[in-house]
Order: C-alpha cells, then structure tokens, then sequence
C-alpha cells in the first residue's frame, strides 16, 4: 500500500513565502521513505508537467493527486473556481494523478462565525461542489472528493451528513479534523464507508482538544498548541482505522499529515520520518 505524504506537513499552505522550497519539500518528503505526495497549494510545486515529472522521478515519488481549498461560502467566485480546477485537473491527468480534493476556505469566516452559512450560503456552496463534480469527473476523468475540515461550513457529522444527501460527491475523510470535535471516525468511516475515496491521516491530541471544547483556547489556538499531534500520540486508534480499510478493501489513496505546533522539538521531516515508521509498523 503506497502511503503518501502532502506539502502541509513542512507548514507549506501557500504557493509562495514558504520557509521550504519546493526542491527542499521533495527532498525531504522522499528522504522520510515516502513515496507518494500530493500536489499541495496549486503553484507551490512547479507547473510545468514535464518538469514536474521529471524532479518527482528523480527522486523515487508519485503524484497522487491534489487538495484544493477554495471560499466555498463565497458564491459569486464560482466562476474562477472552475476555471481553476480546469487548470489544475489538465496538470494532474499530465501527470497520471486520478485524484482531486476540495475543501472549504477557513480564514474567510469572522472570529466566533467559524463556518456559518445562511440558507443562500448553503445553496451556493452545493451548486459549486456539483459543478465542480460535473466538470473534473465527466470532463477530465479524475475522481473528486470532498474535505470536510475544521473551522468550514462542513466540519459536523450534521453537516457532512446533509452534503452527503445533497451531493453524489464522495469524500475525503480527515481522521484528525473528525475528531477534533469530540466525533469518532471509526463509527462514522463506517457508517458512510461507501462514500469514502480519498484518506487523510491525521491524530489528535486529547488535552488541547478538551481545551477547545472547553473554550479555553480558539481554533486557531490550537494549531500551534499542537491539536494535531503525531499518529502515535493522540486520541484516534490509527491502527484500528487502517485494519477498518483492509477489512472493508479501500482502494483509495491514504495520505499523512501532520501540523506541526508552534514548540514542536522536531522538525517536519522528523516528524514525517517518525509517522513513516509507525505506518510501517502497523502494516508488518
């Protein structure tokens, strides 16, 4: 089973002003033993597909696919919002990836409205999520799935059930972003298993996320308070979710991330290494 990896984990959300290049990322990423990575923020690695290519063969890696976030809440982006996707999916089937993923843009939402929408909203964030479904799948051929995460408009089991109704949209289930809020993935990974195309592995850490729960500290907090800790460390069973997929015979890409606090001891390619090790250990 090949086990990616995706730029977030070296702290790269942007395509510029990163602390690592894109040369330095694909370095890192193969020298951690992964094989797989996604594409990351559109722009960050190079555009071009046949030098793209060529740095990914380099260095033993494949392109799986690509997470794209875009302001879900914001109606009147549609238009560019399919007009990025049209690039993005051209350079993803250059490069053999059948996968892309959407997400809700977190910023946008004022201080304590994390992730509101009124009726209008709603509507306008499922228009484009079909849209986009009727363009990547029936005009490039790719599968794509859907993010729910932290601090968007889905992010509930609530939320992620009614988009699920509303949609033929499959997802990308975030073990981490699932539990942030107190929800069990393995309950919910099988109750919508069938749904389920695309995996992001992430932990949690049970005492910040308490303190969230508590309203000690905001979402945002969190982050650099370390909420997402190493696979090993926090609250999800990791190794029941991969025995969940064997059982049930997912097929779909399995990527890791890890969101590195802001007194994080080890580096991001430390952390990557030491993730890699416990997914290795788990499938010997």
């Amino acid at each position: 089973m090949l086990i990616a990896n995706a730029p977030c984990s070296w702290g790269i959300n942007y395509p510029t002003g990163n602390r690592y290049s894109w040369s330095q990322y694909l370095d890192e990423v193969s020298a951690a033993g992964y094989r797989g990575t996604e594409l990351g923020p559109f722009g960050f690695l190079p555009k071009d597909a046949a030098r793209l290519s060529d740095e990914l063969a380099r260095r033993n890696l494949t392109l799986i696919g690509a997470t794209h976030v875009h302001t879900l809440s914001d109606g009147a982006s549609a238009s560019a919002f399919l007009v990025t996707l049209r690039e993005l999916s051209s350079l993803l089937v250059s490069l053999g990836a059948n996968h892309l993923v959407i997400m809700d843009e977190s910023n946008v939402y004022p201080k304590g409205q994390e992730g509101v929408l009124d009726a209008a909203g709603w509507t306008g964030l499922v228009s484009m999520v079909r849209d986009a479904q009727k363009l990547v799948e029936g005009e490039y051929g790719l599968k794509l799935s859907f993010h729910p995460h932290v601090g968007t408009a889905i992010e509930k089991e609530i939320q992620i059930d009614r988009l699920l109704a509303e949609t033929e949209i499959d997802l990308c289930f975030d073990t981490g972003h699932h539990a942030f809020w107190d929800q069990d993935p393995l309950a919910y990974m099988a109750k919508v298993f069938s749904r389920i195309a695309y995996m992001h592995l992430k932990n949690v850490d049970p005492a910040v996320r308490a303190r969230v729960l508590a309203g000690e500290i905001s979402i945002a907090a969190s982050y650099g308070a370390g909420i997402m800790c190493p696979l090993p460390d926090g609250a999800v069973d990791i190794q029941a979710v991969m025995q969940l997929l064997a059982d049930r015979g997912f097929a779909g890409p399995i990527v890791v991330e890890q969101d590195v606090a802001a007194d994080a001891a080890e580096t991001p390619l430390q952390l990557a290494s030491r993730n890699f090790a416990y997914m290795n250990g788990i499938k010997s």
